[in-house]
């Protein structure tokens, strides 16, 4: 039987040719590009587990406080690069040494005695050859690094309860710790204005009179941290306690190392005048505790 010729058409092409020519698909990538974030989802979407690592990270803490310690830390860092720069134009930075002369010892020792003085007995300033002993060597030697720490954590413990309390701004934090450095100066201007008035005669400079108006920063700050632990019923235990221990310490540091045994022994009016002056500056310590640190408290 004879087969009949088929003709093909000019467009007919196998069906085989027609899968060969397809472009295979690429294989899908092992790994999703997150580096912006987000994965390559239709519809922008957030990849599964994409923010996971944000997240953690709020979980740490309030982000207000941390925010506001950072700022707070931020400051105090500046301000204490600006006192240093200006003590070096103005002061001898062999005399500053001295009131910076401490050791882990004297420190745990001095922070001890601020908080319970009761039982201390001695409080004369000890020297060696008529040259004071330096703070590490004495412990009722008044010291200037007690004050400058506990200034700079006061700025950040203050900090972070605006955090807390959702009320931290840069303005309000600034205001606080400038308030609180502004009132410690005229505190220890009035000081001076005091000794001058009542004609003291004693080793009293300005530093000594810096040292113990700033020791008042370690009452602010336990009266602080109780209360945020404790709400305003441990602020106030802690503030009564802090300021009472605070005003013993400075009469008995005032009449024995600051104003020294000859300035006790002289006519009477001038004995009123002296004694008037160390309850005055004892009596303004819980007041100005009080004032830089109630607002911190709720």
């Amino acid at each position: 039987m004879l087969g009949i010729p088929v003709t093909y058409s000019g467009t007919y092409k196998p069906t085989g040719s027609k899968h060969r020519a397809r472009a295979a698909p690429d294989p899908p990538p092992l790994f999703d590009d997150t580096s912006g974030g987000y994965s390559s989802q239709p519809g922008g979407y957030p990849a599964p587990g994409a923010d996971v690592a944000f997240n953690v990270n709020h979980l740490i803490g309030d982000p207000m406080a941390n925010m506001a310690m950072a700022y707070g830390g931020s400051i105090a860092s500046h301000g204490k690069d600006m006192v240093h720069k200006e003590l070096h134009r103005f002061v001898s930075v062999n005399k500053l040494k001295y009131f910076f002369a401490v050791d882990t010892a004297y420190v745990a020792k001095k922070l001890g005695l601020l908080v319970f003085p009761y039982t201390h007995q001695s409080w004369e300033v000890q020297y060696s050859r008529d040259v004071p002993l330096p703070p590490r060597q004495d412990l009722n030697a008044p010291d200037l690094y007690i004050p400058t720490m506990a200034f700079i954590t006061y700025v950040l413990l203050a900090g972070m309860a605006l955090g807390i309390q959702k009320r931290f701004s840069p303005e309000v934090l600034g205001l606080c710790a400038s308030t609180a450095l502004v009132w410690v100066v005229m505190e220890v201007l009035a000081l001076l204005l005091g000794v001058y008035l009542a004609t003291v005669r004693s080793d009293l400079s300005t530093f000594h009179l810096l040292a113990y108006s700033g020791y008042k920063y370690v009452g602010m700050i336990l009266s602080v941290l109780t209360g945020l632990l404790f709400g305003s019923d441990g602020y106030y235990v802690a503030l009564a306690w802090t300021s009472s221990a605070l005003m013993y310490f400075i009469v008995r540091s005032l009449r024995t190392a600051a104003l020294g045994p000859d300035s006790m022994g002289g006519p009477t009016p001038r004995q009123r005048l002296q004694l008037y002056l160390t309850l005055g500056a004892a009596a303004f310590q819980p007041l100005m505790i009080y004032w830089l640190t109630f607002h911190l408290v709720r």
